[in-house]
C-alpha cells in the first residue's frame, strides 16, 4: 500500500510501504531519524535514532548506543496519520525511501510555512 503526502490541497502518492523521516532539532541542532512501515493500513514507527542528547531529548530507557547514535524501538501504536508542521524558519524534514532522500517539502510544493504536511497510507 503506497504512502500519501498531503498538504495545501495536493496529495502525492509514493510507491513505497516503508520510509525514513529525518529532521534536525531546531534548538539543539541534533539529528533525529525514524523508520516507518505500513502495517494494516497504518504507519508504524519501527525504530528511531538520535545523534546525541540535549535538553528534553534524552534517549529513552533501553536505547543502544552504536557508533555515537542512540537507537531505540518505540513502543507506540500505529498511526492513521503523521502530521508535521512545515516551517520556513527551521531545517525541513527529509523523507527517504528506495535508497534516496529528498526534502519532504519537495512532495508538498503547495505547503506554506505553518501548514501541516500529513503522511498516511493511501486508500
Amino acid at each position: 500500500m503506497p504512502v500519501c503526502v498531503a498538504a495545501g490541497g495536493l496529495v502525492v502518492a509514493l510507491a513505497t510501504n516503508a520510509f525514513t523521516l529525518a529532521w534536525t532539532h531546531s534548538i539543539e541542532k541534533i539529528r533525529w531519524k525514524g523508520d516507518y512501515c505500513v502495517e494494516n493500513g497504518r504507519l508504524r514507527l519501527v525504530e528511531a535514532r538520535i545523534a546525541g542528547s540535549g535538553a528534553g531529548m534524552e534517549p529513552p530507557p533501553g536505547s543502544r548506543l552504536q557508533g555515537g547514535i542512540w537507537h531505540y524501538d518505540p513502543k507506540l501504536p500505529p498511526l492513521e496519520q503523521l502530521r508535521l508542521t512545515h516551517s520556513d524558519y527551521t531545517t525541513g524534514y527529509e523523507l527517504c525511501f528506495d535508497a534516496r532522500c529528498a526534502p519532504l517539502a519537495q512532495y508538498a510544493p503547495k505547503a506554506a510555512s505553518g501548514d501541516v504536511i500529513a503522511l498516511s497510507t493511501c486508500g
